[in-house]
């Protein structure tokens, strides 16, 4: 599949090899510090930082585009309508079409914020296997049913977009010309999604059924909730802890910058 996250994983960077579970709580904490930043003096710096950890992971710019355009079509509204309606100051003016200074600005900050907040966590998600991600994030004591749905809801995702693929290729077998618009379109689309969710309906059921079987959810199976802070600390590599430690470093003096400035 085109979107599979961990396309990547197997290559050989300082970020594949950086502990995941150090590397889940570093970044995730720059993920935050980005997103408080509203002080235009810290854009560049945000988006430095995260052109240098981009560039550290040696995942290819082919990567990055591909994950971030499916997103960026949510920013398009918000892009073309923000400038027009935000702010006060006029900066361009034709007929009714009125450009306000303040509505840029608010998309550069809000566009600079996506791009630095979506690189950090295809940084993340795309130097490691999904199924490693998962383990260390149960390891810091997340639950274990939320993990068991997050890696689920990965895993049969593809399933389904297989399934509606095969689906709108039958259609199409027997006459059905996606392009047209109306009515009928709109009532096969609509039949489509019913299908396809009655199906998903299904199948987690079954999927659920089959783990029940096999023990799942047994108290005697059933892992510790807690954090084991002792496992923390084996095989990790002093190098593991210094880029945790100059992560967090990172992240406190944007947040600082930002409530002192």
């Amino acid at each position: 599949m085109k979107l599979i996250l961990d396309e990547y994983a197997n290559l050989n960077s300082p970020i594949h090899r950086w502990d995941v579970r150090y590397k889940l709580i570093a970044l995730m904490a720059l993920m935050f510090a980005f997103a408080t930043v509203n002080n235009w003096s810290l854009v560049p710096l945000m988006l430095l930082v995260t052109v240098i950890l981009y560039g550290i992971s040696k995942l290819p710019l082919s990567f990055l585009i591909t994950r971030l355009r499916y997103p960026g079509f949510f920013l398009l509204g918000i892009i073309l309508l923000l400038p027009f309606v935000s702010g006060q100051t006029i900066i361009w003016q034709f007929g009714f079409l009125v450009i306000r200074q303040e509505g840029c600005l608010a998309v550069i900050l809000i566009v600079s914020r996506f791009f630095a907040i979506m690189t950090t966590s295809l940084i993340l998600f795309g130097t490691s296997s999904f199924l490693t991600t998962i383990k260390g994030i149960r390891q810091l004591g997340i639950s274990p049913i939320l993990t068991d749905m997050l890696l689920l809801s990965y895993r049969y995702i593809f399933e389904l977009s297989r399934q509606l693929k095969m689906t709108l290729k039958s259609t199409k077998l027997r006459g059905f010309k996606p392009s047209e618009i109306s009515w009928r379109n709109l009532s096969v689309y609509a039949a489509l999604t019913g299908s396809l969710l009655v199906r998903s309906y299904q199948q987690a059921e079954q999927v659920y059924k089959a783990m029940l079987l096999r023990g799942y959810g047994n108290e005697l199976n059933r892992e510790n909730k807690s954090i084991d802070f002792a496992s923390l600390n084996n095989m990790v590599f002093k190098s593991d802890a210094i880029y945790l430690f100059i992560s967090l470093i990172i992240s406190a003096a944007f947040i600082g910058a930002e409530i002192y400035f």
